[in-house]
C-alpha cells in the first residue's frame, strides 16, 4: 500500500502533539497529554499510523512502547492474559489470519490499492486463488486517493467471481477498508463507493473481509501489492 506523506518530515505544527512510539511492533504515532506523555483515557491512548490520516484508533496502553527512553517504561504494563480485544477496532485486535487452515473449498483473494500521491495516479491489485488455480487482475483506475484505490480492489475482486455461494476470504492491508465495510466505521467521504461495496458484499453467502498486517513477508499481499504499483506507475499505458 502506497503512502504519500512522509511523517518523519511533517511539518511541527502537526507532529507536536504525537510522539513516534511502538505498537506491536510497528511505529505509529501516540497523542500525547501535557507533560508530554501518552494521553491515556479508561486504559487506552490515541494513535495513527499517518499524521494526516483522517481516521485514528483507540488501543490499549498495554501495547504501546517507547523507541527511546523519553518516556518512562513505567507507564506500560504487560498484557493481561487472557485480555479479549473490543470489537469494531483492527488495530487492538489484529489475530493472525493466515489463509493456510481455511478449508480448500474457499475462495481467497488479496486486494490492494496504491496511489502515487494523495491523490495522483492509481492502480488497483488483485490476487484470486481457488483450489490451486490463480488469476491476477492490474489495472490502472485514473487519478484519486489510496483509500478510493482500497475500495476500488475489493469491488473488482468480488466482480470477478462468478458464484456467490462459495466461502470466500478476502485479505486487505487497508485497516480502513476493512472498518468502513465490516466493523461499522462511519464514513466521512466516499460513502457512495462504500455502500456500493456493501450492496455487492451483500449478495455472498460467506463472505469475510480480514485484515492483514502490509509488508510483513505474507506471499498473497506482497503480489496484490506489487500488481497494484505496477498499474499505478503504468498510467494506463
Amino acid at each position: 500500500m502506497i503512502k504519500s506523506l512522509n511523517v518523519e518530515n511533517t511539518m511541527d505544527q502537526l507532529s507536536k502533539n504525537w510522539k513516534r512510539m511502538c505498537f506491536k511492533g510497528q511505529k505509529v504515532w501516540v497523542a500525547l497529554d501535557a507533560q508530554g506523555l501518552p494521553e491515556i483515557r479508561e486504559g487506552k491512548v490515541l494513535i495513527k499510523y499517518q499524521l494526516n490520516q483522517e481516521y485514528e484508533y483507540r488501543v490499549h496502553e498495554s501495547n504501546i512502547h517507547p523507541l527511546d527512553s523519553s518516556v518512562p517504561k513505567s507507564r506500560y504494563k504487560k498484557p493481561e492474559a487472557g485480555r479479549t480485544a473490543s470489537k469494531g477496532d483492527p488495530a487492538d485486535e489484529h489475530q493472525n489470519n493466515s489463509p493456510q487452515n481455511i478449508d480448500t473449498d474457499t475462495i481467497l483473494i488479496y486486494t490492494d490499492g496504491a496511489s502515487s500521491g494523495n491523490p495522483g495516479p492509481a492502480g488497483i491489485g488483485i490476487l484470486l486463488r481457488h483450489k490451486g488455480r490463480e488469476k491476477e487482475v492490474s489495472r490502472f483506475i485514473g487519478e484519486t486517493t489510496n483509500n478510493v484505490a482500497e475500495l476500488q480492489a475489493i469491488q473488482t475482486a468480488l466482480e470477478e467471481l462468478k458464484s456467490v455461494h462459495l466461502p470466500v476470504r478476502l485479505f486487505t492491508d487497508s485497516t480502513y477498508a476493512q472498518g468502513v465495510l465490516s466493523l461499522g466505521w462511519k464514513a466521512k467521504k466516499n460513502e457512495a463507493l462504500i455502500r456500493s461495496v456493501k450492496d455487492l458484499m451483500a449478495k455472498f453467502k460467506d463472505l469475510k473481509i480480514l485484515h492483514v498486517m502490509g509488508h510483513k513477508g505474507e506471499e498473497g499481499n506482497e503480489r496484490a501489492n506489487r500488481l497494484a504499483v505496477s498499474a499505478a506507475k503504468s498510467r494506463g499505458k
